[in-house]
């Protein structure tokens, strides 16, 4: 590897050992063996470095994510029972990269001091979105349009939400059974007579 991707796996070896916000230059120049001085000159400042590396690293955990998928698609035909194997699959995926997880929300929490992270952040949003959608449904990509932009939102809410809670406590984070329930709870009080949200599709019950 050259000094930028030296620089990268650095990085992201520090955000899940570290954490975001108390990782240093010379934490990652020591981890990349490289100078202080690439990092300048590769990426422009430290900050910079790190919002690449977490977002490449969360790309990585997707491609775990969308196997996570797969394995529920071949376990069960049945909605419910894919919803509940995808997420159960998730949070099991959320506790093996907790440093990952934990270093995303740090971020999070950045962005109202680092302007170029609330960009970096700002710029994947509608693409994570889309893809979620895609992920969940077990498509290779959906187009761009408002109906798939909220389906991904909502995913998006779901395994944030979920890591989040896994984080605080993880025995009490919610298995993919739970989310099943809260789900059939939840669409049963606000879904109208005839199974559809008011002004909204009909409702067909979890599929991911």
């Amino acid at each position: 590897m050259g000094n930028r991707e030296d620089l990268m796996a650095g990085a992201k070896h520090c955000l899940i050992e570290k954490g975001y916000g108390r990782t240093t230059a010379r934490d990652v120049a020591a981890a990349a063996g490289v100078s202080l001085a690439a990092i300048g000159y590769h990426f422009g400042s430290k900050e910079a470095l790190l919002n690449a590396a977490l977002i490449e690293a969360t790309g990585e955990w997707g491609a775990l994510l969308a196997a996570v998928v797969a394995r529920a698609d071949e376990a069960s035909d049945d909605p419910g029972e894919r919803f509940v194997a995808v997420w159960d699959g998730v949070r099991e995926s959320i506790a093996g990269n907790r440093g990952l997880w934990a270093a995303q929300f740090e971020a999070m929490v950045q962005v109202e001091r680092t302007p170029e992270l609330r960009e970096s952040l700002a710029g994947i949003q509608k693409e994570g979105r889309l893809g979620l959608s895609a992920l969940f449904q077990g498509l290779p990509e959906v187009p761009d349009t408002e109906e798939e932009l909220a389906r991904g939102s909502f995913y998006q809410a779901l395994l944030v939400g979920l890591a989040g809670q896994w984080l605080a406590a993880p025995a009490l984070a919610p298995s993919g059974r739970d989310l099943l329930r809260g789900l059939e709870l939840v669409g049963g009080s606000v879904l109208k007579p005839g199974g559809s949200a008011p002004g909204g599709p009909e409702w067909h019950g979890p599929t991911g």
